[in-house]
């Protein structure tokens, strides 16, 4: 079983726990005009024994001002004035000191005030920009928050742990003509004309307004940036933008909730709105969303997603949805979506969707985001992990509930739970194969390793390891264990073996012992196949993504289903045989005449481990997968046996000649999603043979064309009405993997498409869902009239669909200077900060890029950490900076950059970058001739 209780945090990661917050009266006020922000608190708290100051969480750009403490209930006269604020800009804390001495066991309230600025700095208390209303030409500002997970610090001073869970009355004061949102309804709005100076509470009067405040800082040292970094400035909201009358806005008190689910946003927004009646609690519920005017029309499908997920969770956890109203707002600075109770936010790009202009994987986008922030209205925000350390718990179910169980039933013709295996098993195998892979159960014991767990593992292998046990127990068994353990939490917080007990009650299995490994060691494991006169041996051993795994490494044992399917040869039945669990190190499984036998271990595709057929085996695998539809293997499994085959020849555990020769046997495939796998595979390949000599890159190229080129000349260049999803998304696949391989025919077409939309501006004749790769193979292929149109449509989108093919056209050029030119835009104002990490990650892509990319890092490395520092974005800056590389040189120069510089921040990035340069090092040391002689011999060069 899981061990119980927390993972040991490091002894002064966590406050102490003799100070616990019950509720918080705050007070923002915000001016968008010269984007500032100040407020009052007052916390009621609980003292559990004396302590000699009170210690609470306080960051950057926060400038605490004034604090008081009084007994709960006291009068004015007994409230006790702040000695002294120390704060602690490493550690994020303010340590506060009140007259008398020390604080007894007992309940009181602090009361609190600051200013702090209003940045563009995607976290805390933040600034975004839309196009001004009249004047398409100017920029115009709003401010929303992300604190996730440890940035509510950064807009008021709090208690910011996710076990500290308190309720909240919001009130947000601010101009006039502007909206302001938070978690709960509005309760109540108050005229209070100019200046807007409503900022007190019953212990913050008058007298501490003008009260001084002794401060001091610790010499911990210091990374915020400083003022000169704030960013935007809001000259171009005018006078007549942003009139000197102010009102306060009081919004209906919150559940107990923990601080980083807060949310409020104050802006122009518009809206458009819907609702849903409650089976349950009879409560008719409000389901608004918002954005800023310009893209209030593409917000429809974000709404009605909405409408239909919701009754469905509820029926699921069979518990009402709890608070009045659930909006949504639309932010055209966000990096992708977040959960926030009862006021959900998130990116243009993922939540906005026009039904003429935007492609299907848009729509899929859309759908699944918000499938997947709404599961976490229960999952999460109702019953919350205890510490970041069970994160997984809210990430990988929401991963499943929101993007596999609940879009299959309102789109089944998507077939996400098979989609599932490419988007979320392969990611999270491939980045868990890596040696500085993390357990999905990670210790937490700071900050700088909090930001870097929101990762592949904590979302798709904890999505994939839910979705193996849902599989194993049944998904109605285990939905119902999910509704048993938010039922027994409710309001509160809950760790890992919570989760398991439900669904052990719910199914009458102990699911714990088998999930145990799987949540708490790092890695998985490959299952090797070994046929004898009896019928199978099969082992399990660590997989790495070098296949050296040592002594030492190997020691985790886990409890693997098998999920064997065997083709009776006689009457040519099919079984599952869902019983044969490997938990030792080996076993033998009884099979007759098995070298006749059809037979493959994890069905469907479920079980988290990659499996290792003898070579004979794999080449009658994949004659039977060749057959299509006809073959005895589902479309899940012949997905996993083209990942498979893919995989372990990557890692060195086979010749890659042999996955080669398995693809080449797939040509009679129908299935779009197979076709997927196969062009990953493909990818995989080109990705790392990048450098190598031309005529080899060409030989790959000719196959790639010669397994596509039929499809393309089956589906054409035409997208129907009545195409289903598959038939678009492999027409889209075909096409683009052809023009990615110089098809000349393809390119040809791409062109004179193209060349329409140049000279006409008319972009008909470019499909919807082919955007992003004629944008791309145009600019790559094209000058400096090509790059101009797509820099045209980048800086005025129609659409978020428009705006991502533009940035992917202008990353994909193959002349040096537009290369350069591209480069030069990412860290300047043309480039939003929630888009630069895009920028680098599809830089990394073009080969006429990867090295310029990386020089470019380093030259603005101290700006880049300046910027970023703290937020999700700087691993992955880190990553895609060198990540595609393929020597060990390459891997040692990186090293040496890194050496004196202090990587705490995005330690985990860089290591796992490096072992994917070493891993692919291997790969073409291992098997560059193998690749070149299976070329050959197929008539490829």
């Amino acid at each position: 079983m899981v061990a119980e209780g927390p993972i040991a945090p490091n002894a002064d990661s966590r406050l102490s726990p003799d100070v616990i917050p019950a509720h918080y009266d705050l007070t923002i006020r915000t001016d968008l005009r010269d984007l500032t922000f100040s407020g009052t608190v007052e916390i009621a708290i609980h003292v559990g024994k004396t302590v000699e100051h009170l210690t609470l969480h306080a960051a950057d750009p926060l400038q605490l001002e004034a604090a008081v403490l009084a007994p709960a209930g006291a009068q004015d006269s007994s409230s006790r004035a702040a000695e002294k604020i120390v704060i602690d800009e490493k550690k994020q804390r303010a340590q506060v000191s009140f007259a008398n001495g020390s604080i007894k066991a007992g309940d009181y309230k602090i009361g609190l005030r600051w200013t702090g600025k209003i940045k563009p700095s995607l976290e805390g208390y933040y600034s975004s920009t839309y196009t001004k209303k009249g004047d398409e030409k100017a920029k115009a500002y709003y401010a929303v928050t992300q604190f996730e997970p440890c940035h509510a610090r950064q807009a008021f001073p709090c208690f910011d742990e996710p076990a500290l869970k308190a309720t909240f009355t919001i009130s947000l004061i601010s101009r006039t003509g502007t909206v302001s949102l938070a978690n709960t309804d509005v309760d109540s709005t108050k005229h209070i004309g100019e200046g807007g100076h409503f900022l007190r509470t019953e212990l913050l009067d008058e007298q501490f307004f003008s009260a001084q405040t002794a401060k001091e800082t610790i010499a911990a040292g210091s990374d915020a940036p400083s003022d000169e970094d704030a960013g935007a400035s809001a000259t171009e909201q005018t006078e007549a933008d942003l009139k000197d009358d102010w009102e306060i806005v009081h919004f209906q008190s919150t559940p107990k909730v923990s601080t980083y689910l807060i949310a409020f946003a104050n802006g122009a927004f518009e809206h458009i709105e819907s609702s849903f009646t409650s089976k349950l609690s009879n409560r008719a519920v409000p389901l608004r969303v918002y954005t800023t005017w310009e893209h209030i029309k593409q917000a429809e499908l974000l709404l009605e997603t909405t409408v239909k997920v919701l009754p469905i969770f509820e029926e699921i956890f069979d518990i009402a949805y709890p608070l009045p109203k659930l909006d949504t707002l639309v932010c055209s600075d966000f990096n992708g979506a977040m959960e926030n109770w009862g006021l959900i936010l998130g990116s243009s790009d993922c939540y906005l969707y026009d039904s003429e202009k935007s492609g299907l994987s848009a729509k899929k986008l859309t759908v699944a985001v918000q499938s997947h922030e709404v599961a976490h209205q229960w999952f999460g925000n109702v019953v919350t992990m205890e510490w970041w350390d069970n994160l997984w718990l809210n990430e990988s179910f929401a991963t499943l509930m929101g993007e596999v169980i609940i879009p299959h039933r309102i789109e089944p013709s998507w077939r996400v739970h098979s989609a599932f295996i490419k988007q979320h098993l392969a990611q999270a195998l491939s980045l868990d194969a890596l040696r500085s892979s993390h357990p999905i159960e990670m210790p937490c014991p700071s900050e700088d390793t909090i930001t870097q767990i929101f990762d592949a593992l904590t979302y798709s292998k904890g999505g994939s390891v839910l979705k193996m046990l849902s599989n194993y127990v049944g998904e109605e068994k285990f939905l119902k264990g999910v509704s048993i353990y938010l039922k027994k939490h409710l309001y509160g917080n809950a760790r890992t073996q919570d989760l398991l007990a439900g669904i052990s009650e719910a199914s009458g299995q102990d699911v714990g012992k088998m999930a145990d490994n799987w949540l708490s060691k790092t890695g998985f494991p490959l299952i090797t196949v070994e046929e004898t006169e009896k019928g199978l041996k099969v082992r399990q051993n660590r997989f790495l993504a070098t296949a050296d795994v040592s002594p030492d490494e190997d020691e985790t044992l886990w409890h693997v289903p098998l999920q064997l399917l065997v083709v009776d040869p006689k009457t040519g039945e099919s079984k599952v045989h869902s019983e044969l669990v490997l938990s030792e190190r080996e076993t033998t499984i009884d099979i007759d005449d098995v070298a006749n036998t059809t037979y493959k271990l994890n069905s469907e595709t479920c079980g988290v481990y990659r499996t290792l057929y003898p070579t004979a085996r794999l080449v009658k695998l994949g004659s039977e997968a060749g057959k299509g539809n006809a073959s005895a293997f589902s479309l899940n499994d012949r997905m996993g046996l083209v990942q498979d085959a893919a995989v372990v020849a990557s890692s060195g555990y086979a010749k890659t000649s042999a996955s080669l020769e398995l693809l080449a046997q797939m040509k009679g495939e129908e299935e779009n999603l197979v076709w997927q796998e196969i062009a990953s595979a493909l990818k995989s390949i080109t990705g790392t043979w990048w450098e190598q000599p031309k005529e080899i890159r060409d030989g790959i190229s000719k196959f790639r064309r010669e397994l596509f080129k039929p499809i393309a000349g089956r589906l054409g260049f035409d997208y129907l009405e009545s195409d289903d999803p598959d038939t678009t998304e492999l027409r889209t696949k075909a096409l683009s993997v052809l023009a990615k391989s110089d098809d000349e025919e393809t390119l040809t077409e791409y062109r004179r498409r193209f060349a329409i939309f140049v000279s006409k501006d008319d972009e008909s004749a470019i499909p919807k869902d082919l955007r992003n790769s004629i944008y791309a193979h145009s600019v790559r292929l094209g000058g400096e009239a090509e790059y101009e149109k797509v820099l045209e449509v980048y800086r005025n989108p129609a659409t978020p669909a428009h705006e991502e093919a533009a940035m992917r056209a202008l990353c994909s050029p193959e002349r040096p200077e537009l290369v350069e030119r591209t480069l030069a835009m990412v860290l300047t104002d043309q480039v939003k900060n929630s888009n630069v990490s895009f920028f680098y990650f599809l830089l990394r892509a073009n080969p006429a890029a990867k090295r310029k990319l990386w020089a470019h890092f380093k030259a603005n490395f101290n700006a880049i950490l300046s910027r970023f520092k703290g937020s999700f974005m700087l691993g992955s800056l880190v990553r895609s900076s060198f990540n595609t590389f393929t020597s060990d040189k390459d891997a040692q120069a990186v090293e040496a950059f890194f050496a004196d510089k202090d990587t705490d921040s995005y330690d985990q990035a860089l290591n796992q970058s490096l072992d994917a340069v070493r891993a692919s090092a291997k790969w073409l040391d291992r098997d560059a001739d193998d690749v070149e002689q299976w070329l050959r011999s197929h008539k490829y060069l």
